[in-house]
């Protein structure tokens, strides 16, 4: 009976280990599994070690905050990975942490494999040294990666974008139109969605701004996806009676049927294309943060879109530029008639097809698992 570690760190590596997790024991159900994750994941193999709302600090200047509490975290982990013994360890993007783990348990002899490489190309390209010396397999979801690790003689898998088949996976499960109307109270209206982010202080800072951009917009409803670790309450301090609907669990639904969304950057873009919603992306960090970053990133975009497309195909609005006025005026470009609506359509499509077919998450499995009963 084999025994296999995962960690995953935040809520889209809970999603992606979880559907991984799914295809593997769905063809090993013997596997023992110990895990950093999630509710996703939890559903499939029980309790985590430790639940990703302990462990995702976002930034220069909250990892530093909080440097003490990942360094519990880290020890625990080494405790916990040597008591388990797994013959396989599976990390899952989380590269800050992953990648000391990694070095750690490559040096102790433990095999590991990486889902979901650390954006290396985009800064810390130093990294390729831990990761050509402590990772002993890598898959990567994005097309352009694969030939950042040839230029660097490291080989990879290019297993295609696991979101891929959660878009198609929803869809065929869909409500209709009618049915996530009724469910929120929503009227016939068109609707603009607002994806704020998941954490607490992303939330506060940008969420204003962005309702600040639909108020005169009359003509459509505006409705925010709210996070389900954040509380309906916190979002309604923060709304400070704007007009605006709030539903959880509910993204895909609603990016099904809005007209366009402004989005905070990150995964997220990405899920709203795929959708073939046009959307604005909006980033505001911690200053500090922010101005860290800015020297070390070397990448012309921040959204997943424009990277995979290497063009602005989105609009981002970052810091200052994120403002009610510039989000509203990128807004009326993207909505029906607009300037940019066709080619943000056309570029969409491309964007589809440029990222491959699906089944991501089961040619992993295949591969990790041959992996596992090769030695």
């Amino acid at each position: 009976m084999k025994r296999i570690y995962i960690i995953a760190g935040e809520a889209s590596g809970d999603l992606h280990g979880s559907n991984l997790l799914e295809a593997m024991l769905a063809k090993e159900p013997s596997l023992q599994i110990r895990f950093w994750g999630g509710d996703r994941m939890a559903k499939l193999a029980g309790e985590p070690v430790k639940h990703i709302k302990e462990l995702a600090f976002m930034g220069f200047f909250e990892v530093i905050a909080n440097i003490r509490t990942i360094a519990k975290n880290i020890a625990l982990c080494k405790l916990d990975i040597e008591e388990f013994q797994p013959d396989l360890i599976l990390f899952i993007d989380y590269p800050g942490f992953n990648l000391r783990i990694a070095e750690w348990a490559s040096k102790k002899g433990f095999r590991t494999h990486y889902y979901i490489s650390p954006q290396i190309w985009a800064w810390k390209e130093n990294r390729i040294i831990k990761i050509k010396a402590f990772v002993d397999k890598m898959y990567v979801i994005l097309p352009f990666e694969k030939d950042f690790y040839k230029k660097h003689n490291y080989s990879v898998e290019y297993v295609g974008h696991p979101l891929l088949d959660e878009v198609e996976k929803f869809k065929e499960n869909a409500p209709t139109l009618e049915e996530f109307r009724l469910r929120n109270g929503l009227d016939e209206r068109p609707i603009i969605a607002i994806l704020p982010g998941s954490r607490k202080q992303e939330v506060q800072k940008k969420l204003q701004r962005m309702l600040g951009a639909v108020e005169n917009i009359k003509d459509y409803q505006v409705v925010v996806a709210g996070a389900p670790t954040l509380e309906n309450h916190f979002y309604l301090s923060v709304l400070n009676k704007r007009s605006a609907h709030i539903v959880f669990d509910q993204t895909y639904a609603l990016l099904t049927y809005a007209t366009a969304a402004i989005v905070t950057s990150g995964t997220a873009t990405l899920e709203t294309a795929l959708f073939r919603c046009p959307q604005v992306v909006c980033y505001i960090g911690n200053s500090i943060s922010y101005q860290i970053a800015k020297k070390l990133i070397n990448i012309k975009y921040i959204s997943l879109v424009n990277l995979i497309m290497d063009e602005e195909v989105v609009k981002e609005l970052i810091q200052k530029e994120c403002t009610s006025e510039l989000i509203f005026k990128e807004l009326q470009d993207i909505l029906p008639n607009g300037n940019k609506t066709k080619f943000v359509s056309l570029k969409y499509e491309e964007l589809i097809n440029k990222l491959g077919g699906g089944g991501a998450s089961a040619k992993v499995a295949d591969l990790f698992l041959e992996d596992l009963h090769s030695k």
